[in-house]
């Protein structure tokens, strides 16, 4: 027999070929996920997002809410600026928030404009979630958002007298 036509030299041929491949392939990717990486904790945000959810009252009611978000954010994926508009059949509300990352923390400012109220937020970011604390005058509220590349989950437990908590389901818009 040729060594040509040796069936597990053929076969260990083959699987190293396949090895080099998957190596190149790899190699290939590898500035790709390190660009990721290094776009900032808020790249997947930017753009158009619509969604819906519910409003949480303190009675135990709730009500259904649609929103929209814009997401501005900058090169470096280290800030962004929202622009959010909700609605409800009892509740509107308009809020524009500039927000900051730096070694995982995560700061900013928001303005609620329909009500004329304002606050920080503080926090912790890893991977496409953020956990913080929202606060104004009057209350406190735990914010957690998760971002995938195509959907959003936004969830605000709220200790106002107003409203219990938020959960929207955002998507792509």
């Amino acid at each position: 027999m040729r060594r040509s036509e040796d069936p597990n030299r053929e076969s260990f041929m083959r699987s190293l070929q396949s090895g080099f491949c998957a190596l190149a392939a790899a190699l290939f990717m590898l500035p790709a996920i390190q660009q990721a990486e290094a776009r900032g904790p808020f790249a997947l945000m930017a753009g158009r997002w619509i969604g819906s959810g519910t409003i949480d009252l303190p009675g135990g009611s709730h009500e259904r809410i649609h929103c929209r978000a814009s997401y501005v954010v900058s090169p470096s994926g280290t800030a962004l600026n929202q622009v959010l508009r909700c609605a409800s059949d009892s509740y509107q509300v308009d809020i524009d928030s500039d927000v900051a990352e730096q070694g995982g923390a995560v700061s900013g400012n928001w303005t609620e404009t329909t009500r004329g109220a304002s606050g920080t937020l503080a926090g912790v970011v890893h991977g496409g979630t953020i956990e913080g604390t929202i606060t104004g005058v009057g209350f406190t509220a735990v914010l957690l958002l998760v971002t995938h590349p195509r959907t959003q989950l936004v969830s605000i437990r709220l200790n106002s007298a107003e409203i219990a908590g938020v959960t929207v389901d955002f998507r792509r818009d």
